[in-house]
């Protein structure tokens, strides 16, 4: 069910007791997670944190945690599929969800005992009616069931007349039943057809704080990440977008109001967050500039980079600017400060006339003392590229914590190697967007668009990983549109695949919707993937939180994009 009141209905709920935490591998719940943490610890609520990566992970911490705990939350997984069908808790277990994933399963809904959902209800969630789903056999069992009981003492004519309605009743009843069942696997198909994203989770616990008077910068700040998130790895609108931006901007000015009279304001470890109408270079204030253009997905595809004409088109680029290639190719904190000062604007001139209208976006950045200034967006690249750290002997829980530990201002250093290795990843999928256009691999399947990166392409290892995949996929359907002259192409979704794990012989399988400026950014593969899996008996694992992320045999991956292409066409 879902809750309306969190601060009664869950927070003095979980007040008193000990907490297990499942928080699953995303960056908003990452940042949920901080917020949550720092809440227990102002209350000392007990609680135990428990990283997931995927369906089996959550089913395996719960039965290790089901004996000493008896209440859950779930950050980011758990509310599209039936949670106690799968789980099959005791009774007096609850589990409180919050989880951007959607559509919701209507079972979970519908739960009134053991699940409650800390889910936005303004969201467009269009939960199908009780009665449309469920229906209660009891009653019309009980209709006939007296009939027979009194046979002996009526006359024979009568109980045939007797029997023959009773009949009747019943075909008709079976026809009502078959004609309801029917419209429920509609309303059900329709409801659960597509996946896509809902309000941010860190959003929602900084809501829960705000409620309890007990929200801080940093706080605050974590929720404007878990934004940034869901718009750097392309999960919500840009509506959306800029709609939750807005309700941010408020926070942020209430905040920045309420420590203007502070004396320590502007001390050596203050923390001031401000709204940015910032440029779309990623980690550009890291890097040079240079770097950052050519590294960007929005900058790399409007120049076509890995054309010559590409190339030639960014020197021009720079040349109009007026600015010293040797300014440009160093680092962003040696440039001259008389160039800084107004770059944002030169570049966004330059832009406008090489078409790049929308140069500019809407963000917040964060300075931490004098020094160390950042916007969400670095702080976004940079956990990622921690949590899916691909070094030898790091676990999934080491890269977890570490990128926990990068979130916090009193940890740069952790931080700083994040930045370095997420330029490490976008360079990684710049080479590899440029190699896969420049040989042609993208494919047209019919309903689709396929690519497959082969085994022994350089940083493959790389692309192992949901996040890292799924980034790579973006970018490469945006270079695709940009590239290719078919018209057709470039309204089809786009389905990439990666070798996982070599020994096993297993690929992991992406598909996104299409790229357009006005997508819902709805995406069909979950079901679609399901459904091809089923007719074919493909061996596949349907593990990741996202249900458009599946792993498959290798072997299996052609009967398996037949198979897709049939029901797509």
């Amino acid at each position: 069910m879902f809750i309306t009141d969190i601060r009664k209905d869950f927070y003095e709920v979980v007040a008193n007791q000990r907490v297990a935490l499942l928080v699953a591998s995303d960056i908003d719940a990452l940042c949920a997670c901080k917020i949550l943490q720092a809440l227990f610890h102002c209350d000392q609520i007990q609680y135990t944190l428990v990283p997931v990566t995927g369906w089996q992970d959550l089913g395996t911490a719960f039965l290790e945690h089901k004996e000493q705990f008896r209440y859950f939350v779930l950050i980011n997984c758990g509310a599209n599929v039936d949670l106690l069908e799968m789980l099959q808790p005791d009774d007096d277990s609850i589990f409180f969800i919050c989880d951007t994933h959607r559509p919701v399963d209507v079972v979970n809904v519908y739960n009134d005992t053991q699940i409650k959902l800390l889910i936005k209800q303004d969201d467009d969630l269009g939960v199908p009616s009780y009665d449309d789903i469920f229906r209660d056999d009891d009653d019309e069992e009980g209709d006939d069931s007296g009939n027979e009981s009194d046979e002996g003492s009526e006359p024979s004519g009568k109980r045939r007349r007797f029997d023959e309605g009773a009949v009747e009743r019943r075909i008709e009843r079976q026809r009502a039943r078959r004609e309801w069942e029917a419209r429920r696997r509609e309303i059900l198909f329709d409801y659960e057809q597509y996946e896509y994203h809902g309000t941010s989770a860190a959003m929602m616990f900084f809501e829960l704080a705000w409620v309890l008077t007990k929200d801080t910068k940093d706080m605050l700040w974590w929720a404007v990440i878990g934004l940034t998130d869901q718009w750097v790895h392309d999960k919500i609108t840009h509506m959306k977008y800029v709609t939750d931006i807005a309700t941010m901007q408020r926070h942020v000015s209430r905040h920045n109001h309420r420590n203007e009279d502070e004396e320590n304001s502007l001390s050596i470890d203050c923390m001031r967050i401000s709204f940015e109408y910032d440029l779309r270079l990623t980690l550009y204030q890291h890097w040079s500039l240079y770097e950052s253009i050519c590294n960007s997905c929005y900058t790399s595809c409007s120049f076509k980079l890995w054309t010559l004409n590409g190339q030639k088109k960014l020197q021009e680029f720079l040349a109009d600017m007026g600015l010293p290639l040797k300014q440009v190719r160093q680092k962003f904190n040696s440039m001259d400060l008389s160039i800084k000062e107004n770059l944002r604007d030169v570049i966004e001139e330059s832009s406008n006339k090489f078409g790049m209208k929308d140069i500019r976006i809407q963000t917040f950045g964060v300075h931490f003392g004098f020094k160390n200034r950042f916007l969400a967006s670095d702080m976004v690249h940079a956990a990622a590229a921690l949590l899916e750290s691909a070094e030898k002997d790091e676990s999934n829980s080491d890269n977890f914590i570490k990128a926990l530990e990068a979130l916090s201002r009193s940890n740069l250093e952790r931080l700083h190697s994040g930045i370095d290795l997420a330029k490490k990843k976008l360079m990684a999928i710049q080479q590899t967007v440029a190699s896969c256009i420049c040989t042609n691999l993208i494919l047209s399947q019919g309903p689709f668009l396929y690519c497959y990166l082969m085994e022994g392409t350089p940083d493959v290892k790389l692309f192992s990983k949901p996040m890292a995949l799924t980034l790579l996929c973006k970018y490469l359907l945006k270079a695709f549109v940009h590239s290719t002259r078919n018209k057709r192409c470039k309204l089809l979704p786009l389905i990439m695949a990666a070798p996982k794990d070599v020994e096993k012989g297993t690929v992991i399988v992406v598909g996104i919707p299409p790229e357009s400026e006005t997508s819902d950014k709805k995406n069909f593969f979950g079901r679609a993937f399901e459904k091809a899996a089923e007719s074919t008996n493909s061996r596949t694992l349907h593990d990741h939180f996202d249900t458009s992320i599946i792993e498959l045999k290798s072997e299996d991956r052609s009967k398996f994009l037949d198979a897709l292409i049939t029901l797509l066409s």
